[in-house]
């Protein structure tokens, strides 16, 4: 069948920017099939697999198969976790791939107004604006605290919703004022000796909804011996726009954080959130053909450190008192912290030199949650099988609190607790909290 000339645009694109180096890459051996929950949750099409969709995305490029609607979907059904990555021997940046093509594929979508608006004020009014971020997450608060929450759910409104919806309106955090969230620090000295400089990425949904987890990091870099700066200038990382196809988006908000954070002088540069540093880290590919920014934003990327990594370094679970009341705890890793910036083992060991907290290995602790940041909007369907099996590993371990290092996994995990009924004796926590819980 003739291509339509939206589809010899997108074959064009993919033969002009996809890279065909990494396409040849793959030697098509299957490591990567066991790591990909999409390949398992769909009964083993090949089409669902890394190794299927960089085939599809070959065959595009080499004008062999019409980008259609099936290679889209095939494309949007991944989650992006990236596991793929760690198992493959040829050492394929699958990511990266995936990256491109849903940008060639999202500027030759004509989407319907409605979309459009949805978009424009998600990517270009909403995340890049902290201040406007304050004001939604505000209206949020409002919401759960004026007794509307309650009426809408006593009224039965939320069953307008779609179910998947109604599930993560129950599991929500508790959302911080509005003056708490606009009254922010731009530094923080060390507790004690100094060890380390070290720039804290706030984020945007972190320094939120998410506040209390920013202030509990800031506290444990102090207790650890950071003296801490935190760029006012700095925004959203830029993830939700690279993995959505807005690349170009995504490209300006990473200038924006080189910017703010070229002046800070630190020897590292630290994040909570895996999602976050999974896309900071990948800066350096991001701007590497950017002849003003390209070395900048490697320099960079070379600095950032979750904030598990280096607490492990200064050895803070050594010199800190750890302990908390009588529970079993197990890990849920985040796939980008795990499988971009390759750490596993520093969380861990943190959790592990709590006393009182017994901790037990969930069984595939490292296959992703279904989150993926809005994956779990997007394709609710897929999100939730991933999310069900990923539940039986949890019960398994009998754990009471179950510990995260990102907060699209937290709220997954807490919608995870809501869907099995678990909620009166099983939490969901960011490690960071756990860690504060447990120095004070």
């Amino acid at each position: 069948m003739e291509m339509t000339a939206r589809e010899r645009a997108i074959q064009k694109d993919f033969s002009e920017r996809m890279d065909e180096s990494e396409l040849l890459n793959c030697m098509r051996c299957g490591f990567c099939l066991p790591a990909c929950p999409t390949y398992i949750e769909t009964g083993f099409d090949e089409t669902h697999s890394p190794r299927g969709r960089i085939a599809l995305m070959k065959a595009v490029h080499d004008g062999l198969i019409s980008p259609d609607d099936e290679v889209e979907n095939s494309l949007n059904v991944c989650l992006g976790c990236r596991a793929c990555e760690p198992v493959c021997p040829a050492g394929v940046q699958y990511g990266h791939l995936l990256e491109e093509a849903r940008d060639i594929f999202n500027e030759h979508t004509h989407h319907s107004m409605p979309v459009k608006a949805v978009r424009k004020t998600v990517f270009d009014d909403l995340f890049p604006h902290h201040n406007r971020m304050v004001n939604t997450v505000g209206m949020l608060r409002f919401y759960q605290k004026s007794g509307l929450q309650k009426v809408a759910r006593t009224i039965g409104f939320m069953k307008l919703f779609p179910e998947n919806l109604r599930e993560m309106e129950r599991a929500l955090p508790e959302v911080p004022n509005r003056r708490s969230m606009k009254n922010r620090p731009t530094s923080a000295p060390a507790v004690g000796k100094v060890k380390a400089k070290v720039a804290f990425f706030s984020g945007c949904l972190m320094d939120t909804m998410f506040l209390e987890t920013n202030n509990a990091t800031i506290k444990l870099l102090q207790r650890a011996g950071c003296e801490i700066v935190i760029p006012k200038e700095q925004g959203c990382c830029g993830a939700l726009h690279g993995h959505s196809g807005e690349k170009e988006k995504a490209k300006a908000l990473a200038k924006r954080n080189i910017e703010a954070f070229d002046q800070s002088e630190a020897d590292y540069i630290i994040v909570n959130a895996g999602g976050c540093g999974a896309f900071l880290v990948d800066y350096g590919h991001l701007l590497k053909d950017d002849p003003e920014y390209a070395e900048r934003a490697r320099v960079f990327s070379a600095k950032m450190k979750d904030i598990t990594q280096i607490l492990y370094e200064l050895d803070f679970h050594k010199q800190i008192p750890l302990k908390v009341d009588p529970q079993i705890i197990t890990y849920q890793d985040s796939c980008h912290l795990r499988n971009v910036m390759k750490t596993a083992s520093a969380p861990r060991v943190l959790m592990q030199a709590i006393e009182g907290a017994e901790y037990r290995e969930m069984e595939k602790a490292d296959s992703c949650c279904g989150s993926a940041g809005i994956y779990n909007i997007v394709q609710p369907e897929m999100s939730m099988k991933i999310l069900d099996h990923k539940m039986e590993k949890v019960v398994a371990t009998d754990a009471h609190t179950i510990v995260t290092a990102n907060p699209g996994c937290l709220l997954q995990m807490k919608l995870g607790i809501e869907r099995e009924g678990l909620g009166d004796h099983v939490r969901a926590v960011h490690i960071v909290d756990l860690l504060l819980e447990a120095s004070e």
